[in-house]
C-alpha cells in the first residue's frame, strides 16, 4: 500500500496578497492585481502593464537580510512564502530528521541587470560591431560574482535547505508554467515511495523586466490591452488577446500521512493524484487537439482512484490566450466527457496574472481553499461568450459550492502538461 500524502503548510506571495489569508480574499473578492509596470520604464513596450507584487518587506521574513542582499525577486518571494509555509505547518518543532525533510522547487531563474549589460554592450562597439574581448573585459570589471550565481534558477532550493535544516532531496525543475506543479507532483512521489517523510514543495519566479516583457512580445503572447490594465486577463472570453505577466511565490509544506497524524498536525488536505505528459509537438504551440493535456488530466484521475463525476472543480491553466483557452477546454471535455458540462471551471490568472513557474503551486492552494471553504474563486472580466469555450467558467463572482476534489491544470511552453488532483481529507 503506498504512503497517503497530505498538506501541513501553505504559504504564498502573490500580486493579490502577501499571505494566504489576503490573497484568497482577493480573490473571494475578484480584485484584480493588475497594473502599470513599475519596475522598469516600460512606456516603449507594446505591453506597459504586468500584475507585480505589492508592500512585501522581505526584512521581516529572516534573521539576517544582509545574507541575501544580493538575492532576486524570485528567491526573496520564494523565502516568503516558504518562511509561511514551515510556520503554518509546525514541521520545525516537531522533531523531524533532517535527513527525511527535503526541497523540491519548480523556481524561475533571477534577472539580468538590463541597463548594466547595456552599458557592457555599448562600451564593446567598435564602428557598430560589438567586441567579443572588450564586452568579457568590461564584464568582469563592472559584473558581481555573487548576483550571477544568484540567477541560476537552483538557487531558491538551495537557500531554503539551509534555512531549515532540510537535508533531504534537494532538487529544482523549470519546465516553464508547469514547473511548480510538477515539482509538488514529484515530491509526493518522494514521500510515497519512502525517500522522504516531508518536503517543501512549490514555485518562485518573476519575469517582469526588460528581457522578459521582450521576449513574450515577440511571441505575441502578452495582451496589449494598454488602456484597460485590469481587464486585459480575459480568460475564456472572446476577446481575449493574451496573458498578462505577474510574479511572486507559493509554497507547500507535503507531509506522508502518518507522520502527520502522530505529530498531530493540521492538515489542509490531500494530494490525491499526479498525471504529467509532453504534447511532443511544437516548442510554443500546444498540441491542436489537446493530446497532452488530455492525457494529463486522465493520468491524474486515474492515479487518483476517480471518475470524472467525482471532480468538483477545475482550477484551468486557463491564460486568456486565444489557443490555451479552446484547447483547453477540449481537453476538460474529453477528460471528464459528459460530467465536463457541470463542473465549474475557473482561471485565477484573470485577478494575478500569470506567475510563470510559481503559477501552478499557487492555484493549488487556491484548490485546497476552495475546498476548505466551499468558495469558488471566479474568472473576472468573462463578458463575451465564446463558442469555442463553452464550460462554466464561475464568470466574474465567486460562488459557494461545497467541493470534495479539485484538479489544477498546468500547461508549459514546450509542451510539458501536469495535472494535480486535491482531495479534502476526511481520514
Amino acid at each position: 500500500m503506498r504512503r497517503r500524502v497530505v498538506v501541513t503548510g501553505i504559504g504564498c506571495i502573490t500580486p493579490i496578497g502577501n499571505t494566504v489569508e489576503k490573497t484568497w480574499e482577493s480573490l473571494c473578492e475578484a480584485r484584480s492585481g493588475i497594473g502599470t509596470i513599475t519596475h522598469f520604464d516600460a512606456t516603449q513596450f507594446p505591453t506597459r502593464f504586468a500584475a507585480e507584487v505589492k508592500d512585501f518587506d522581505f526584512d521581516q521574513t529572516v534573521d539576517d537580510p544582509k545574507r541575501f542582499e544580493h538575492a532576486g525577486r524570485n528567491i526573496r518571494f520564494a523565502i516568503g512564502a516558504a518562511r509561511q509555509a514551515v510556520d503554518d505547518s509546525g514541521i520545525l518543532e516537531s522533531g523531524i530528521d533532517p535527513a527525511m525533510f527535503g526541497v523540491y522547487l519548480g523556481a524561475g531563474e533571477g534577472q539580468q541587470d538590463f541597463m548594466l549589460f547595456m552599458n557592457m554592450v555599448a562600451q564593446a562597439q567598435t564602428n557598430g560591431e560589438v567586441d567579443l574581448e572588450k564586452f568579457t573585459r568590461r564584464g568582469m570589471e563592472l559584473l558581481n560574482p555573487q548576483a550571477e550565481m544568484e540567477q541560476e534558477p537552483n538557487m531558491a532550493s538551495g537557500h531554503l535547505s539551509g534555512l531549515f535544516n532540510a537535508q533531504g532531496p534537494n532538487l529544482n525543475c523549470l519546465t516553464a508554467c508547469a514547473a511548480s506543479s510538477q515539482a509538488i507532483g514529484e515530491a509526493t512521489e518522494l514521500i510515497r515511495r519512502g525517500d522522504a517523510d516531508v518536503m517543501l514543495s512549490g514555485g518562485a519566479h518573476s519575469m517582469i523586466h526588460p528581457f522578459g516583457v521582450t521576449g513574450f512580445n515577440l511571441l505575441t503572447a502578452l495582451s496589449t490591452h494598454n488602456d484597460e490594465p485590469q481587464k486585459a486577463s480575459r480568460p475564456f472570453d472572446k476577446d481575449r488577446d493574451g496573458f498578462v505577466l505577474g510574479e511572486g511565490a507559493g509554497m507547500l509544506i507535503l507531509e506522508e500521512l502518518e507522520h502527520a497524524k502522530a505529530r498531530s498536525a493540521t492538515i489542509h488536505g490531500e494530494v490525491a493524484g499526479y498525471g504529467s505528459s509532453a504534447d511532443a509537438y511544437r516548442i510554443t504551440d500546444i498540441h491542436p487537439e489537446g493530446r497532452g493535456a488530455l492525457a494529463c488530466i486522465t493520468m491524474a484521475l486515474k492515479d487518483a482512484q476517480l471518475n470524472p463525476d467525482d471532480i468538483g472543480y477545475v482550477n484551468a491553466h486557463g491564460t486568456s490566450t486565444v489557443v490555451n483557452d479552446r484547447v483547453e477546454t477540449m481537453a476538460i471535455k474529453q477528460a471528464l466527457g459528459e460530467a465536463a458540462s457541470r463542473v465549474p471551471v475557473s482561471s485565477i490568472k484573470s485577478m494575478m496574472g500569470h506567475l510563470i513557474a510559481a503559477a501552478g503551486s499557487v492555484e493549488a492552494i487556491a484548490c485546497l481553499k476552495a475546498i476548505q471553504t466551499g468558495t469558488l474563486p471566479p474568472t473576472i472580466n468573462y463578458e463575451t461568450p465564446d463558442p469555442d469555450c463553452d464550460l462554466d467558467y464561475v464568470p466574474n463572482e465567486a460562488r459557494e459550492a461545497v467541493t470534495r476534489h479539485a484538479l489544477s491544470n498546468s500547461f508549459g511552453f514546450g509542451g510539458q502538461n501536469i495535472s494535480l488532483v486535491f482531495a479534502g481529507f476526511n481520514d
